[in-house]
C-alpha cells in the first residue's frame, strides 16, 4: 500500500460513519445518504491530492455527496413524487441516530438541515459552515439558529405530548 492509499484508507475510516450521520439527517433516507456518501469518497479518492489540502476533507465529502444528491432528485423528480414534511424516522435505527431527532431535523427546510447537519454530526464552526455551502457567516449562523430553535420547540412539545398521561 503506498502512502497516499495509507492516508486515504485512514481518513475514510474516520470518517465514513460522521459523513454518512451528516447526509443522512440532510436527505431522510438512510440507503440514499449511504450511495451518495459512497458517491462522494469516491470522488474524494480520485481528487484526493486535492482534497487531502482541503481545510475541511469531511464537510467536502458531505457537500460532495448531497450535490450528488440534487444532481439525483433533478433526473428523477418528474418520475418521482417528492415526499412532503411528514417523514418519519425508521424506529430500528441502530446507528446512534435519534430517530425523534431526525424526524425532527427533516422537518427543517434544506438550508437549516445543512447547517445544523454540518454543526452537529461534523462539529463545523459557522464560518466553515459558511465556506462550505458557499453563504456568508451571519446567514449560517441565521440558519443554525432558527434550526436550533425549532428542534427545541418540535423536541420539547413532542416530549410534554408523550409525558401526558
Amino acid at each position: 500500500m503506498t502512502k497516499q492509499q495509507a492516508e486515504f484508507a485512514g481518513f475514510f475510516q474516520a470518517s465514513w460513519e460522521p459523513c454518512l450521520r451528516a447526509v443522512v439527517a440532510v436527505v431522510g433516507s438512510p440507503q440514499l445518504a449511504e450511495d451518495q456518501v459512497a458517491e462522494a469518497f469516491a470522488k474524494a479518492w480520485a481528487s484526493w491530492p486535492k482534497v487531502r489540502r482541503h481545510p475541511a476533507q469531511r464537510a467536502w465529502v458531505v457537500r460532495t455527496a448531497l450535490n450528488a444528491g440534487a444532481s439525483w432528485w433533478r433526473h428523477r423528480r418528474r418520475e418521482l413524487p417528492l415526499a412532503g414534511h411528514d417523514l418519519t424516522a425508521p424506529g430500528d435505527l441502530d446507528d446512534g441516530l435519534d430517530a425523534r431527532l431526525l424526524t425532527a431535523i427533516w422537518r427543517l427546510p434544506p438550508r437549516q438541515r445543512e447547517v445544523i447537519a454540518l454543526r452537529i454530526f461534523l462539529d463545523l464552526d459557522t464560518a466553515t459552515i459558511a465556506r462550505q455551502l458557499g453563504i456568508k457567516a451571519g446567514t449560517a449562523r441565521m440558519h443554525l439558529s432558527r434550526g436550533v430553535t425549532a428542534l427545541r420547540h418540535e423536541l420539547t412539545s413532542t416530549t410534554n405530548t408523550e409525558a401526558r398521561p
